[in-house]
């Protein structure tokens, strides 16, 4: 506890190295750069959408320039649009004449949903540090988005302001009114204020975009090219304090076990508590939460991994989505041309390790109550602007879990989680508007592992993160960049637990051919160090970025954070492009790119060699289409054999191939597919397809089945020791051929009867099965040597589910078991969510769960018995509702 709470003041007392806030001089305007003015409105404006007060019958600004489908020409529909401000509020109001009134789309949608309709958008860049800002948008229907805008072309859409907003429509356009509170953007205060502002517009019907101060395609610009909103003066930002109450109510429902008492097939929950938003000096606020409700609304989609490493899912909890945007952004400042290219970029902070699903299991026989998340006890962060430094602080704190057992009776418990701090720390300095910039992450957790024994063995004691990273652009048009970051990590634990971590296939310490690490059984800590550097060329039609970036055998942000694969990876990549953006007789803009990445481990082992082609277009009926096709070469695996002795990786190929069709139709086709081989036998293939219809304004439905068959000569099973082995360093190291087929599909219905009132659902039914045939075992390392079983002198045979094997018959290698891998996973999983604003901020969401599962015939697909099975399995019922109320302060 003390260690907890040092960490805690440690991290508190960072922002003393923040520089304090000052008052600049008003920058001057750069050449070229639009002026919008601003006039203080001396009554009060209705936000109405009938654009009748006096404040609008001054001169508007106008002169709009398309970004589609002609980059560069003036737009079709002409745009007016004035700025007004009183002492609590910016106002903006547009004029959206068109020609066609009748065509005007208005899509009525939730909030935060991107519709195939006409918007009118307003950003604003309150700090004038031309590189972040918010954007408000509206459509015809009053169907409402916003986002917070970082990185000069970054936008976050999980910041949800409070602001008002109206339209009408008229016979020749749609008029548009907005309030936005002063206390929703923050800013420093001045005496007089000069802030960067854009306004844009689609014409749905025409795919037209088209912005007031325009920025070319072909150059990656977006909140540096804003016009100057000049006039503010005489205002305060103001103290922004709310408050928002819930509470909380859930049954569970689902078929009872004989027998079990925590089975009885109903259950229920009942919670309250609040949430609190406080704007803190400059454009700081602090979220704060006490006895939170932290359930996500959706579930997660089913998947099927059969890989060493761990799925990644979104985070879907409103608290840690808001304002993510600054820690998942960390080591991409500067860089918007990103490459992947087979780098295993990993997450220091993954929101998701925060309240999960407890890590701990139960040794005692009996029925078990087990929980199926860590309790949060509570959590706060701040995050904003402060003395030109954008910050993110998160702190919260989960409590130790047990696992309630019932043996004849007699009930026990035992710890399964133990009470832990969790903390992320993000500061980031911009330099000359955003030109050059740094900045520091660190992240830290501690677990109070002491009296538990069980779990001291299995999970780590604290882990540490600390990095840093940056950008430079190297020219005055921002045409070359340089960016990347570099950090370390470090855990500790016991000699069991940091003993598992370097067995884990993070590590793979074990592998007996690799020089540069060993086990240390002593040992209870482990460091490690990453980082990746990136210069790009990427305004102008011919760009390229060129990466290099490394993970040390140690690394590991696991705890804190997410890395998708192993370390112990040297990266290096190259990625040139080619983009059109005017219009051509084919395609309306288009991109093709080709290049290569090569991966070594720290021995200088090639473990990764390919040539990468992508090609994207939109058509002149505006379908789209994209191909990616990727060549690999023979090279070694470190991984394939899950802590054994490299293995050969065959050459092979890869290709995705999507085509959609224009999104403006009642009906939306997307299809896609994709072709896979390798020189092993190896081979895959898959076809996908997505249909959306719009049948009205308020409603859509879309259905997506897919299908994927894939056959792989060395899917890992599992491996066995053996002294006389010696070419395989006294272990047999187990494969078996795969055929994989998986029969999925998502199904979504949006129902929205107003912007503030919408019902959605989604179905995914998904059924995969595996069936494994041709077992064998590596012969030699780094080669495609293998022995099967059956051949020559070797048995196999299946007994009661499990297969025992003879390596060599008559001869002294002793016969081995393991359980017959085929499976048959079937799962239905569905979600139905009402929610209802019923005011501005105060919400209330009423939720049906289900989830249905069952695993009966493994190795064998038929989908109709399948299906049935799935249909008529026991389901698990969840019904949930959740009432909050914003109190404005």
């Amino acid at each position: 506890m003390k260690k907890i709470a040092a960490l805690a003041i440690c991290l508190s007392l960072s922002f003393g190295l923040i520089a304090a806030e000052k008052r600049n001089t008003l920058p001057k305007p750069e050449p070229g750069q639009k002026i919008v003015p601003a006039v203080r409105a001396e009554a009060p404006i209705v936000i109405d959408g009938q654009l009748d007060e006096s404040v609008w019958k001054g001169d508007a600004v106008n002169g709009f320039t398309q970004n589609d489908p002609n980059d560069g020409q003036p737009a079709t529909e002409k745009t007016d649009v004035w700025v007004a401000y009183d002492d609590q509020a910016l106002y903006i109001a547009a004029f959206c004449h068109d020609s066609e009134p009748d065509k005007i789309s208005g899509r009525v949608g939730r909030r935060d949903a991107s519709l195939d309709s006409d918007w009118f958008m307003v950003a604003v860049d309150p700090y004038y540090d031309k590189r972040s800002g918010y954007l408000f948008c509206i459509n015809p229907a009053g169907s409402i988005m916003d986002y917070a805008l970082s990185n000069d072309v970054a936008e976050d859409s999980s910041w949800d302001g409070v602001w008002k907003s109206k339209v009408r429509k008229t016979e020749d356009g749609w008029m548009v009114e907005m309030r936005i509170p002063y206390n929703q953007i923050r800013f420093p205060k001045q005496d007089e204020y000069v802030w960067g502002v854009n306004f844009r517009r689609v014409v749905m019907r025409k795919n037209e975009v088209s912005s007031f101060s325009w920025v070319p395609k072909n150059e990656p610009a977006f909140v540096s090219r804003f016009a100057r909103l000049e006039g503010i003066r005489g205002i305060s930002p103001g103290r922004h304090i709310e408050v928002v109450p819930y509470t909380v109510g859930q049954g569970r429902f689902r078929p009872a076990e004989s027998g079990n008492p925590f089975e009885t097939g109903s259950s229920f929950l009942g919670n309250a508590g609040f949430d609190m938003k406080v704007g803190l000096k400059g454009n700081l606020t602090l979220d704060a939460t006490v006895n939170p409700d932290f359930g996500q609304v959706e579930v997660d989609p089913a998947v099927l991994n059969l890989s060493a490493y761990e799925s990644y899912f979104q985070e879907k909890r409103p608290f840690f989505i808001e304002g993510s945007s600054l820690f998942n952004g960390f080591g991409r400042g500067g860089i918007y041309l990103n490459a992947g290219m087979n780098w295993p970029n990993p997450r220091l902070f993954y929101s998701r390790r925060i309240g999960r699903e407890p890590q701990g299991y139960v040794t005692q026989p009996g029925f078990v109550d087990y929980p199926d998340r860590s309790t949060i006890l509570g959590a706060a962060k701040v995050t904003g602007k402060l003395g030109g430094w954008n910050v993110g602080f998160i702190n919260s704190l989960t409590a130790r879990e047990y696992a309630v057992i019932d043996n004849q009776g007699l009930r026990s418990r035992e710890a399964v989680e133990p009470f832990s701090y969790y903390g992320a720390f993000r500061a980031q300095k911009e330099i000359a508007q955003g030109r050059h910039g740094f900045g520091v992450m660190a992240t830290g957790v501690m677990r109070d592992l002491d009296g538990n024994p069980d779990l001291s063995g299995i999970m780590n004691r604290n882990a540490f993160s600390l990095a840093l990273d940056g950008w430079s652009f190297l020219d005055e048009k921002r045409t070359y960049v340089v960016g990347g970051w570099i950090g370390g990590t470090r855990v500790a634990g016991s000699p069991l637990d940091i003993l598992r971590l370097q067995y884990s296939p993070t590590h793979y310490f074990q592998r007996p051919d690799a020089g540069h690490v060993a086990i240390d059984s002593e040992a209870t800590s482990l460091a490690g160090w990453g980082g990746r550097v990136q210069i790009a060329k990427q305004s102008g039609n011919f760009l390229w970025v060129v990466g290099l970036g490394a993970l040390s055998p140690g690394f590991n942000p696991n705890d804190a954070g997410f890395q998708p694969s192993g370390s112990d990876v040297i990266n290096m990549s190259f990625l040139p492009v080619y983009q059109w953006t005017k219009p051509g007789k084919v395609f309306q803009q288009a991109m093709v790119g080709m290049g290569g990445l090569l991966n070594y481990d720290f021995s200088g082992n090639k473990v990764a060699e390919a040539a990468v082609f992508i090609g994207q277009g939109v058509f002149r009926n505006f379908w789209n289409v994209n191909l990616e096709v990727v060549g690999f070469t023979e090279t070694l695996s470190n991984r394939l054999t899950r802590g054994g002795p490299l293995a050969a990786s065959p050459a092979g190929y890869q290709g995705t191939f999507v085509l959609s069709t224009d999104s403006r139709k009642n009906f939306v086709l997307e299809t896609s597919s994709s072709l896979s081989g390798d020189r092993q036998d190896g081979a895959g293939w898959s076809l996908g397809g997505a249909l959306r219809w719009k049948p009205n304004t308020n409603a859509s439905l879309s259905i997506g089945p897919r299908y994927i068959k894939d056959r792989s000569e060395m899917q890992w099973v599992t491996s066995v020791g053996d002294s006389l082995m010696a070419d395989t360093y006294g272990r047999r190291y187990i494969f078996g051929r795969i055929e994989q087929d998986i029969v999925s599909a998502d199904i979504r219905l949006d129902w929205s009867l107003n912007p503030r009132l919408s019902i959605q659902a989604y179905l995914q039914p998904f059924i995969a099965v595996g069936r494994y045939d041709r077992f064998k075992e590596l012969a030699r390392p780094k080669e495609f040597a293998y022995n099967l079983f059956g051949d020559s002198t070797s048995t196999i045979s299946l007994t009661n589910g499990r297969y025992t094997v003879d390596p060599d018959g008559s001869g002294p290698a002793a016969p081995f078991v393991f359980g017959n891998p085929n499976f048959n996973v079937k799962s239905l999983r569905g979600t139905v969510v009402l929610r209802w604003e019923y005011l501005p901020g105060s919400l209330f969401y009423l939720v049906w769960t289900q989830n249905r599962a069952d695993y009966a015939e493994p190795g064998d697909l038929r989908l109709g018995r399948d299906l049935g099975n799935l249909l008529t399995a026991p389901g698990d019922n969840i019904f949930m509702f959740k009432l909050s109320y914003r109190w404005n302060m």
